[in-house]
């Protein structure tokens, strides 16, 4: 599997062994591998630092923090510090080791840090991909049953009279958060990209509302 991450494969090979097990699907290796697709796709078009980006995916999510937990909005800031530490552990020049933590620290929706690296634009780009598209749809129902989330609201599945509440349903998190990332992103080739998955994302919601009579409802 290394040789996904050519030429930093030793480099990868390190780090993978350091990821931490936990029981979220969807933040998990396979996350991992597709972030890091995303990445080089986009790298390849955009630029940047092949090692700094190849550190920053693989440990982007090295601190997990349940999406419920108070201290979620700090899970990148956290893996940033961890990461930080991992790096420096191992010999990396300090301007390197923070050009790393400040790409995990940024990649955060929640957080509110704006990128200002190439890497750190790849990676929040990268990483919100991930949650768009089809992947992003079957993450967002994974997420809500781990959760305990109804699938939507039984008599206004679509917030027309109310306010959205995606810990409550999973369909909320659609406009709630789903169809806004494409606004958000830092490069023009994640941009292009994030314009196609969303219409995926659309169509789906489109389609989910009418399969269960939306329209007759609220």
């Amino acid at each position: 599997m290394n040789d996904v991450f050519v030429p930093h494969a030793a480099l990868a090979e390190e780090l993978l062994a350091l990821l931490p097990s936990g029981s979220d699907g969807a933040h998990d290796l396979a996350h991992v591998l597709r972030v890091w697709a995303n990445a080089r796709r986009i790298a390849a078009a955009e630029g940047g630092d092949g090692e700094i980006l190849t550190a920053a995916v693989l440990l982007h999510d090295c601190v997990h923090v349940e999406k419920s937990s108070p201290l979620r909005a700090q899970a990148s800031r956290l893996a940033a510090a961890r990461a930080a530490d991992i790096l420096s552990g191992r010999g990396w020049a300090v301007a390197r080791t923070r050009r790393v933590a400040h790409a995990i620290a940024a990649h955060s929706f929640s957080a509110g840090i704006a990128p200002k690296t190439i890497e750190a634009k790849v990676l929040q780009d990268a990483d919100r991909l991930d949650a768009i598209g089809c992947v992003g749809i079957a993450r967002c129902f994974y997420t809500g049953g781990r959760m305990g989330s109804a699938l939507y609201h039984p008599t206004d599945p679509a917030g027309r009279d109310r306010p959205l509440d995606d810990a409550a349903y999973a369909l909320d998190h659609f406009r709630a958060k789903l169809l806004k990332l494409q606004d958000g992103f830092q490069t023009a080739t994640g941009a292009r990209l994030a314009a196609e998955r969303s219409r995926v994302v659309a169509d789906f919601l489109a389609a989910f509302e009418t399969e269960i009579g939306a329209d007759g409802m609220a």
